[in-house]
């Protein structure tokens, strides 16, 4: 990966970072939130026939958690691109 310039260097890390961040939060709130702290309050709904906390628990967060590959890689793959440093 060969950067014109420092300053972009640090622009794509930056940017990169927030992106991960991001992410790791959205994977926070549904591994640890869903599945834990807020399964009472979910367990009061039902989804496809099971109480949706247990449901988050068991397959949900795993929905999201393949979910959120993808995104990171289409939007690794578009800023790749914006600072030019992406694979031909």
């Amino acid at each position: 990966m060969a950067f014109e310039s420092n300053e972009k260097a640090q622009g794509y890390w930056r940017e990169n970072l927030r992106l991960v961040i991001s992410l790791l939060a959205v994977w926070f709130v549904v591994s640890y939130g869903f599945g834990i702290l807020l399964v009472d309050v979910l367990n009061q709904i039902t989804f496809m026939g099971f109480k949706l906390g247990f449901w988050f628990a068991q397959q949900g967060s795993m929905y999201v958690f393949v979910a959120l590959i993808f995104i990171y890689a289409a939007k690794a793959n578009a800023l790749d691109k914006k600072y030019n440093v992406h694979e031909d």
